[in-house]
């Protein structure tokens, strides 16, 4: 019964996370780094070409995030670096500046533990997330 109860109500919650119409995909960076790869670069271009009127339908935010390796002001400014790699890779697919919003959050609001190494490479990463606009 207890079981039953606490799937009653985290599910519900867990939806709330990550909306059914929104679309997520990830770039992942190295240490220190705010190079994207061209593997990611096709994988993003690939992606966003799947996505009929994209440009029209959504409205685009970017959120990056760091590992906490080399300070706050640091990861502040490689955070703001990676974001702006994105977009300039949204730019040269013709998608609209004023439709492309950014957080950056630098080692701040990590998802995953920076304790180990896999937890650190996962954290390094911006998040490219469209959200359908309201008309």
């Amino acid at each position: 019964m207890n079981h039953l109860l606490f799937a009653i109500i985290i599910f519900p919650i867990a939806g709330l996370c990550q909306p059914a119409d929104e679309l997520r995909k990830s770039i992942y960076f190295g240490g220190g780094s705010y190079y994207i790869d061209s593997a990611q670069v096709a994988e993003l271009t690939h992606w966003l070409d799947s996505i009929p009127q994209v440009a029209e339908r959504f409205e685009i935010e970017l959120i990056s995030h760091t590992d906490p390796i080399g300070g706050r002001r640091y990861n502040e400014w490689l955070s703001a670096m990676r974001s702006e790699a994105v977009v300039e890779i949204l730019l040269l697919r013709k998608i609209p500046e004023r439709i492309i919003h950014r957080k950056d959050w630098g080692l701040e609001n990590a998802v995953y533990s920076n304790n180990g190494y896999a937890g650190r490479r996962m954290n390094r990463r911006v998040d490219v997330i469209l959200h359908p606009m309201v008309y």
